[in-house]
């Protein structure tokens, strides 16, 4: 007779999951019952904070949802600084956890991870938590779960399981059918409007994010025809390619580009919040949208945040885009300002790359060496300065090869388990997986340090190269232009390359690009991780840009 926890294992495998993180405990034992049986492989990290950014890195790679089995009480306090920074790039994650016995809820017993109301805990980074009374339920929210993860703005779902609803018989609701929703389509009407006023602008502008990943070549032929400068928010990079001429980066926090966005008379938002951390990294105010604001996005409340638009529609931006495209091939050609479109794309980033320093051309060298020695890399990031740098100066030439934690929520330790996640997440098959590397700083390393254990188990060929500058050197700087005298910043940095040995992985130390090109040879050979060493003030000095 298969039990409720049975039963939802093999429910998960008609959704298509194929990877579940998470610790097993005493509250979780029954959700575990059928997955050695199942097709469903199980990473176990070190920590449930390590299991959420894996799912969150697995979900970016993959482009569907991460799955994590979390124990009650601390599993799930530990796994909503994960959830956190999903829900702030709208990541698709399901949690599953346990929770008290039904007639235990909420009773204040003192009982073994008992808290008071934990679906309320997580409610604030979660599209919704669900607390299942029945197993006859388990279908419905299964399926409300994959209908946000399909149709709405993806984001965490918890669903918790009491203990005694874990071992509930659930024969009766096999073998179960999968329920898989669409995305909202364009509104004519709206399409029209949207596509009359683009079609008379003189100088339009595109400004696209994460929310737009796969809609690049329906923006590329609508930039194309409207002769649109594209700026992307940072997970957007590689939405239109590294080479596509209109393609100004990820730079709307610099003079230069705001004044471009400040000269167009139409701009098109679509997927993107126009949030803080792509358009006001420096957090000092002052970007503006002047034009007419068209927005396009799949969240109605997230249409009309930050700036107001002159017109919104609600829809999937693949099928937004490609409906703009076909609506403005009907309307008369457009008449553009001649020094408009790439003229004035090509001009801004030249102007961009002449007006970089010594540390970011140093930094952004190191980012290049990676990508020229594995071209197909996914750089996982971290809050590390070469994070910040290549938010600016690097472009990818596809979608899904470049996030980090910098963004929204702002967590750090996020890199490391989220690049484990992202290497298992780029392909079925192991011999198909993209490298992934973790650029991590030493601070944020010491968060997360022991998932190198996990990536050695799960045989993981993770890289992890660390920017060491032996201590928060980022909010020390602040600190000091803020005339506050610097406490805390300066911590103890260990002997990362002897932990990263004693916890199974390989490791050493470069200097240059021609060192670190070597070990990124050498490391991608590996069935297990490799931690690669660079020290900021050494590599600053040895490789000028």
């Amino acid at each position: 007779m298969a039990t409720c926890g049975e039963v939802l294992v093999k429910l998960l495998e008609g959704y298509g999951v194929d990877h579940v993180f998470g610790i097993p405990g005493v509250h979780t034992v029954e959700l575990y019952r059928g997955l050695a049986g199942s097709s469903i492989r199980h990473v176990t990290p070190r920590h449930e904070q390590g299991a959420g950014f894996m799912a969150d890195g697995y979900a970016r790679t993959r482009g569907k949802p991460g799955v994590c089995f979390i124990i009650t009480g601390p599993g799930m306090t530990n796994i909503t600084t994960a959830m956190g920074q999903a829900y702030a790039d709208s990541i698709p994650m399901l949690v599953i956890s346990s929770v008290q016995s039904r007639s235990q809820l909420g009773g204040g017993r003192g009982k073994l991870h008992e808290l008071p109301n934990q679906a309320a805990l997580v409610a604030g980074v979660a599209a919704f938590s669900h607390t299942l009374m029945s197993a006859d339920d388990l279908p419905q929210v299964l399926a409300r779960a994959f209908a946000v993860f399909d149709g709405a703005r993806p984001r965490p779902v918890h669903i918790e399981i009491p203990l005694d609803v874990l071992v509930e018989p659930a024969d009766h609701l096999l073998p179960g059918r999968p329920v898989r929703s669409c995305r909202a389509g364009a509104a004519p009407q709206a399409v029209a409007a949207m596509a009359e006023r683009l079609a008379k602008a003189r100088r339009p502008l595109i400004l696209a994010g994460g929310g737009a990943l796969e809609a690049g070549a329906a923006l590329a032929r609508l930039a194309e025809h409207l002769q649109a400068p594209v700026a992307l928010t940072i997970n957007a990079k590689g939405l239109l390619p590294a080479s596509h001429p209109l393609q100004i980066g990820s730079t709307q926090s610099l003079v230069a580009t705001r004044a471009l966005v400040a000269e167009a008379d139409v701009v098109l938002a679509i997927g993107t919040e126009l949030a803080e951390t792509d358009y006001d990294v420096t957090f000092k105010g002052g970007f503006e949208i002047p034009g007419c604001l068209l927005r396009i996005d799949i969240d109605p409340d997230q249409t009309v945040r930050n700036y107001l638009p002159e017109l919104a529609l609600v829809a999937d931006a693949q099928l937004a885009a490609q409906a703009l495209v076909e609506a403005l091939g009907a309307l008369a050609p457009p008449t553009r300002d001649a020094s408009w479109g790439v003229v004035r794309a090509q001009r801004l980033r030249a102007s961009l790359a002449a007006d970089w320093d010594q540390p970011t051309l140093s930094q952004t060298r190191l980012l290049t060496g990676i990508l020229q020695r594995l071209p197909n890399a996914v750089l996982v990031g971290d809050s590390t300065q070469p994070v910040y740098t290549g938010n600016l100066t690097l472009d990818m030439q596809q979608p899904r090869r470049w996030f980090n934690a910098s963004t929204g929520y702002g967590t750090l330790g996020y890199a490391l388990p989220a690049a484990m996640g992202a290497w298992l997440g780029s392909a079925e098959r192991a011999d198909e997986r993209l490298p992934a590397v973790c650029l991590i700083g030493d601070g944020g390393l010491q968060f997360t340090l022991p998932e190198l254990a996990s990536a050695v188990e799960a045989q993981v060929p993770l890289i992890v190269l660390l920017w060491n500058n032996q201590g928060y050197e980022e909010i020390k700087k602040y600190m000091v232009n803020r005339a506050i005298e610097p406490v805390g910043v300066d911590i103890h940095t260990p002997d990362f390359i002897g932990v990263a040995r004693a916890l199974g992985a390989e490791a050493e130390q470069v200097g240059d690009v021609a060192q670190l090109q070597a070990a990124l040879g050498r490391a991608v050979e590996r069935t297990g991780p490799t931690l690669i060493q660079v020290n900021q003030n050494q590599w600053q000095a040895s490789v000028p840009g």
